[in-house]
Parts: structure tokens; sequence; C-alpha cells
């Protein structure tokens, strides 16, 4: 009766949500110029090469190396921030102590910093005469700044903290009276913790690890300078597809970035899978 009230007297029917219509145009409007039209070309631009110097191009063994690195440095800091990522939040989220809320904060600061000079600090560190480089280099004779070892190193300063902000949530959801009941049944703080408290937090760190893997991938400015740049040794995909931009090879780099997009798709929709079978297994 409201309802006919209402269109009788205002000619149309008033929605719960004013103005959707429009704002869903204007949303659709941006994403596809932001999102839609550049993955377009993106995908499109390689194919002026032709598929027979298109593959000669991705296969070139300065290529296949920076692909490898890129790839094989993000995976190694994803699952290096994975144990790391949830001793911090536990920590943070669970016990109480000075300089916490400084700790809070610090991991955040990947986020804010520009990655340029996140790159120069951590090469500055990790140089041979830097305050972690030197002892590493004369007590356990470690080069870490401009070789892989680097680029692991920069890759785990931007990825940990997406593995901390994914699990600490769950973590401030997930209530002591489960490991508490577990205690009085006889369970020993390793069976607690592997089969009460892990089996919450695996779908959280699967979201953290993919999103940590995925911002690491396509990481250049934190990387750029403590990685060397040395061809087949320390050079990463985003910077050969730097090198094709300066050279007006726009195909070549498109066609490494294509691969580099494929690839990182393919791996994220199989933690997107495996994140769905753990939900369906707890539920």
């Amino acid at each position: 009766m409201t309802a006919t009230v209402a269109r009788l007297v205002f000619g149309r029917r008033r929605h719960a949500l004013p103005g959707l219509g429009l704002s869903l145009g204007v949303t659709l409007f941006w994403l596809g110029i932001i999102v839609l039209i550049p993955l377009a070309a993106l995908a499109i631009k390689p194919w002026e090469l032709g598929v027979q110097r298109l593959g000669l191009a991705l296969i070139e063994p300065h290529v296949l190396a920076a692909l490898r690195l890129s790839f094989g440095a993000a995976l190694a800091a994803a699952l290096f921030s994975v144990p790391v990522g949830l001793l911090l939040a536990w920590t943070i989220t669970r016990y109480r102590f000075p300089g916490r809320r400084v700790l809070d904060a610090i991991i955040d600061l990947p986020f804010a910093l520009p990655t340029a000079v996140a790159g120069l600090s951590l090469t500055a560190l990790f140089a041979n005469n830097g305050w972690l480089g030197a002892p590493l280099a004369e007590w356990f004779g470690w080069q870490v700044a401009f070789r892989p070892a680097g680029v692991v190193v920069a890759l785990i300063f931007v990825a940990l903290p997406f593995v901390v902000r994914s699990v600490e949530p769950v973590l401030r959801d997930l209530r002591p009276d489960a490991e508490e009941a577990a205690a009085t049944l006889g369970a020993t703080r390793a069976q607690t913790v592997w089969r009460v408290v892990l089996p919450v937090l695996w779908p959280a760190t699967i979201t953290g690890f993919g999103l940590g893997f995925a911002r690491a991938v396509g990481e250049y400015g934190s990387v750029i300078f403590i990685a060397g740049n040395m061809p087949m040794v320390s050079e990463i995909a985003p910077l050969i597809i730097v090198v094709k931009l300066e050279q007006f090879d726009y195909a070549a780099a498109a066609g490494i970035g294509l691969a580099m997009l494929v690839l990182s798709f393919l791996i994220l929709f199989a933690l997107n899978l495996w994140q769905r079978a753990l939900r369906k297994g707890q539920a």
C-alpha cells in the first residue's frame, strides 16, 4: 500500500539505493578504462610479431632466466613470509608488550614507503660494506646485494605485510575458548596449534600468500637497485620489459608482460581453488 501511494505521489518507484544505476555505470566505465582496455591492449599487442617471432622473443635465454628469477624469488619470498607473518600476527594480537604499536606500524611501512627508497635502503644495508652485508660477508661469506639473494630479501620486504594483515583479523575473531577447551581435553600446545588454530587460519594464510606473491612478481622499484641487474644472474623480468620499452620494442615488451600475466593468473587461480576446497572442508 505504501509503495502504491509513493508511486502515485512521486510518479515512479523509489529504490532502496538511490543512484545505483548511475553509480554502477560510472564504476563499469572507469573499470573498463583503467583495467579492461589496458589488459585487452596487452593481449593484442604481442601478436604483431607473429606467432614464431613472439615465441622466439619469449624463449631467449636471458628472458627465461629473468622469468625464472622473478617467479622463483617471488615464490620463495611468499613462502618465507607465511611462517614469519603468522608469528608476527600472533604476537601483535595475543600479547601486550612495550613497543607493540611501533611494531604494528613498522609492518605497514612497505605500503607507505616509496619502492625506490626501500630499494636504496636495502642496498645500503646489505652491500658488502653495509651494516648487515659486511658481517654476513665477513663471517659467513654470504653476498646478498647484487645477487639473487638480494632479490629475495627485497621481495620479502614487500610481501610480508600482506600475510600479516590477512591473518590478523581472523586471529582477532578467534577466541581463546577453543584453545582452552583443547588444553582441558589433554591436547599439547603443538596439537592445539596444528589442529585447532591453523585450520582456521589456512584460508586467510593462502589469501595473504597469494597477495604477497602477486605483489612480488611484478615488483620493480625495491628490487632494481639491490639486484645488480646482471644478465642471466640477477636480472628480473620487469627490467627486461623496461629495456624493451626504451628500445621501442613494444610488442616484445607486451609479450613478456602477457606471459607474466598468464603465469600469475594460473598460480592465483590454483590458490583460489585450494582456498575454496579448504573452506568446504571446514564447512
